[in-house]
C-alpha cells in the first residue's frame, strides 16, 4: 500500500505541494487528477522516488522512500507518460535488460512470457522498439512495470496513443491488476478514471480538494439528496403516476417528488428529494415490490466526472474525505489571479504536470 502523510514540496520560493496527505490500499485503484500547475506530476514524482520531499514523509508498502530508497522502489512498477524505452533494442532483449535491473527472482523465461502475455506483445517481442507503433511503445512502457511482479503500480497517462480497442484491452488489464496491487492511475481522460478507478483524488493548487468516490464527491459537492427514478405503473396509465408521487411522499424523509416526462408508454421518470444523510433507496425499491411496480432506473446524481473536475479547479471548491462532513468551501478565481496561475502552470518540473 501507499501511505502520504503531511507531505510537502518546495521550488525556492513556489510551494508546489501543500502538506497533503491520503492512502491507497491493497487491491486499490486510485485515480489521481488535477489540472496543468497543480502539483499532480511532482506528487508522482515524489511517490516513485524520483525527486524527494520538502517535509512528510511517505511509505510503500511500508517502507519510507527516502530512508530506505532502494527498498522501497523495489516495491513499485512505474509507467512514466513517456515511457523509458531504448528504441534500439528488440522488445524482447528491453525487457530481458529491466529483469537485469530489477534484479528479479522470478524464473525468467516464464515471467516474461506472462508479462509480454498480460501485455499482447508476445507476437512482436522479437521487433526492433523504433520500428513499433506509438500503442505498441506504450504497451511496452507497461510491460517493463509489470516485471518483478510490484505491489505497488504507478501508470501515468496509461493509454496515450491506444486504439480504442486497446484502451479497452488496457483498461480491463488494470481492473484485473488491481485486485492484487495497488494502483494509482493518472490519466487526463475523465471517463476513464471514471470506469476503472474505485476512489477518486483530485489535488487543485498543491492540495487534495476531493477524495472519495464520484458519487460521494459530487453528493458533497451540490450538498443536495437527489435521485432520478424511472418507474413502471402496473396500469399504464396517468392514474399510475399520481399513485407514484402520493406513495413516495408518504415515506419516510422524502421532501420533494415531481413527476417528469412520459419516457414510454406508462412509464415516467420522477424527481425525489430525501433529507440530508437518510438513504431512501431500499424503501423506494420495497415500495415499488409492495405495489407491483418496476423500477427501470435509479440515479443517485446527474454530475459527471468532469463536472465534478471543473467545478473543483475552477472554483477552488475543496472537499476532503474525513469522518465528519467536510467543510465546503468557495472561492471564485479572479481574473487576474486566473492569468497569474497560468503563468505558473510551466514553473513547475519544467512546465510538464
Amino acid at each position: 500500500m501507499i501511505e502520504v502523510r503531511n507531505v510537502s514540496k518546495k521550488y525556492g520560493d513556489k510551494q508546489a505541494v501543500k502538506n497533503i496527505s491520503f492512502k491507497a490500499e491493497q487491491g486499490e485503484i486510485l485515480g489521481f487528477l488535477g489540472p496543468n500547475g497543480a502539483g499532480k506530476s511532482t506528487t508522482m514524482n515524489m511517490l516513485t522516488g524520483y525527486i524527494s520531499s520538502t517535509s512528510g514523509q511517505i511509505l510503500i508498502n511500508g517502507v519510507d522512500i527516502l530512508e530506505e530508497p532502494k527498498k522501497a522502489k523495489s516495491f513499485i512498477g512505474y509507467l512514466p507518460e513517456i515511457p523509458p524505452l531504448y528504441i534500439d533494442m528488440t522488445i524482447e532483449s528491453y525487457l530481458n535488460f529491466v529483469y537485469d535491473l530489477k534484479k528479479c527472482k522470478l524464473p525468467r523465461k516464464a515471467h516474461l512470457k506472462d508479462v509480454c502475455d498480460l501485455c499482447k506483445i508476445t507476437d512482436v517481442k522479437g521487433r526492433i522498439i523504433k520500428n513499433l507503433s506509438k500503442g505498441y511503445r506504450q504497451r511496452v512502457g507497461l510491460a517493463q512495470a509489470l516485471v518483478n511482479n510490484p505491489p505497488v503500480l504507478i501508470l501515468d497517462e496509461p493509454t496515450v496513443g491506444l486504439d480504442p480497442n486497446q484502451i479497452i484491452e488496457i483498461r480491463s488489464l488494470i481492473k484485473r491488476l488491481g485486485k492484487k496491487h495497488t494502483v494509482i492511475l493518472s490519466s487526463h481522460i475523465l471517463p476513464e478514471i471514471q470506469a476503472v478507478c474505485d476512489r477518486i483524488i483530485i489535488i487543485n493548487k498543491g492540495e487534495v480538494s476531493a477524495d472519495g468516490t464520484a458519487d460521494e464527491i459530487a453528493q458533497q459537492l451540490t450538498n443536495e439528496h437527489k435521485m432520478t427514478l424511472r418507474i413502471e405503473g402496473t396500469t399504464g396509465t396517468k392514474s399510475d403516476k399520481n399513485e407514484i408521487v402520493k406513495a413516495i411522499k408518504n415515506l419516510k424523509g422524502i421532501k420533494y417528488v415531481r413527476a417528469d416526462m412520459e419516457r414510454e408508454k406508462g412509464i415516467y421518470d420522477y424527481d425525489v428529494e430525501a433529507d440530508e444523510n437518510i438513504d431512501i433507496r431500499r424503501s423506494l425499491n420495497d415500495l415499488c415490490r409492495e405495489k407491483g411496480w418496476n423500477i427501470l432506473m435509479m440515479q443517485l446524481s446527474d454530475m459527471t466526472l468532469e463536472d465534478i473536475f471543473l467545478k473543483i479547479t475552477m472554483g477552488e471548491q475543496d472537499i476532503k474525505s474525513s469522518e465528519k462532513k467536510p467543510e465546503i468551501r468557495l472561492k471564485l478565481v479572479t481574473e487576474s489571479e486566473q492569468e497569474t496561475e497560468n503563468d505558473n502552470d510551466n514553473d513547475e518540473n519544467g512546465g510538464n504536470n
